[in-house]
């Protein structure tokens, strides 16, 4: 149960980081919003549909800010108005006094790995849908206002006689798609339904009553063809971090089946090479296929590692910021709030986080384990709060 003085505490420090919150989150997500206005060219209406999406995504980044910022004004408030030192001159303990804080810390803890687990995959997973269908709609305006969308990236275009934007549905299309270092492919057919898949990061047309001609491929007419187009939305795939714990182990354990079937491929193909005396194969494209496919998936697992390794984490930095504000506030009862979160704060921001990225860089490069080097900024911290947290119980 809790006293009076932990309820009164604890309910001054909720109000103070609902009220900072809400200002960084709303500070923040304006940012947010420009940035994928500027990325995708989306309207205003859009922007209206993924707003309530780009919370989230924003929290795990303001919680820990705002929780120390919240820590320091609630204690540094009471340890300057002598409400500290009464509370220990009628026999409180100190840690007694900061539990609020470390409760606190620990529910945000959990809170923020929930965020970046299953609430920031799903937001990110509508905004997409949403640029999608944007891109999409801007397709079908070009199609319809100038009967031509080409892309010349990916090196497709399409011409049609007219479009039916309600049923999604292109008139008399003529598709002409010429990749670089392939055969191009001409097709044209009576009608299509054409829709954007963010998934598979593809153009999808649905055709009836189509003549396909692909030399060397195929020819002729048919009554149904399905064609996919590449096409990238905001020019990336979707990142780890969009993932969630489930989805990495997933793709962590397809990309360790795949790096060990390449490098059986790569040890039975050296070994046959050796047998017959071809020294000259073991330079050829074809073998360094093997290990170019093999270290390029290394690469991509290592960074879904020190993503899962980092998640866990970062979120418990909340609690960690709430050990090391809590005494350091108490200690610095003669200063102004603002004073003490920016003494409190500018070492962690020229320190912590620079070890934070190095770990990360190290981690994905494959120099250290991720398992560990996650936490040296978590230790750091935790090695600062003890300190503190000795000076403010003596003192």
């Amino acid at each position: 149960m809790m006293s009076t003085l932990q309820r009164y505490i604890l309910f001054d420090l909720l109000r103070v980081l609902a009220l900072v919150i809400t200002a960084t989150t709303v500070l923040l997500v304006f940012l947010g919003v420009f940035q994928k206005v500027s990325e995708s060219g989306i309207g205003p209406l859009q922007v209206l549909e993924i707003l309530p999406y780009i919370i989230p995504s924003m929290l795990p980044f303001t919680i820990p800010a705002t929780l120390l910022l919240s820590v320091c004004i609630v204690y540094g408030r009471l340890s300057a108005d002598f409400e500290i030192t009464a509370a220990k001159a009628a026999g409180i303990n100190v840690l007694s006094l900061l539990t609020p804080a470390f409760a606190v810390g620990a529910a945000l803890s959990l809170c923020s790995l929930l965020l970046n687990d299953q609430v920031i995959p799903w937001s990110m997973a509508n905004i997409q849908r949403i640029v999608a269908h944007a891109m999409e709609d801007i397709c079908f305006d070009v199609l319809e206002s100038h009967s031509l969308y080409e892309d010349p990236t990916h090196g497709f275009s399409i011409t049609v006689r007219g479009v039916d934007k309600e049923n999604r549905l292109l008139i008399e299309p003529i598709i002409k798609y010429a990749p670089a270092g392939r055969k191009p492919l001409t097709l044209q057919s009576r009608s299509s339904v054409l829709r954007f898949d963010f998934e598979t990061q593809e153009i999808v047309l649905n055709c009836q009553d189509a003549y396909v001609d692909a030399p060397g491929r195929i020819s002729g007419r048919m009554e149904q063809f399905r064609l996919s187009l590449p096409i990238s939305f905001n020019g990336e795939k979707p990142k780890a971090r969009h993932l969630s714990i489930r989805d990495i182990e997933v793709q962590l354990e397809q990309l360790q089946q795949s790096i060990d079937r390449h490098s059986e491929y790569e040890t039975v193909e050296a070994a046959f090479a050796l047998a017959r005396g071809d020294f000259e194969y073991l330079g050829t494209g074809v073998f360094r296929g093997y290990q170019w496919q093999r270290n390029s998936e290394e690469v991509t697992a290592r960074k879904h590692h020190t993503e899962l390794h980092n998640r866990f984490a970062l979120s418990c930095s909340c609690f960690v910021f709430a050990l090391v504000g809590g005494p350091f506030s108490i200690l610095q009862a003669r200063r102004q709030f603002l004073t003490t979160f920016f003494v409190c704060f500018v070492p962690i921001l020229l320190i912590y986080y620079p070890v934070v990225l190095l770990m990360i860089n190290l981690s994905r490069s494959g120099t250290v384990h991720p398992g560990w080097a996650m936490w040296v900024g978590n230790l750091l911290l935790l090695i600062t709060a003890a300190f503190v947290m000795r000076q403010a119980v003596r003192h």
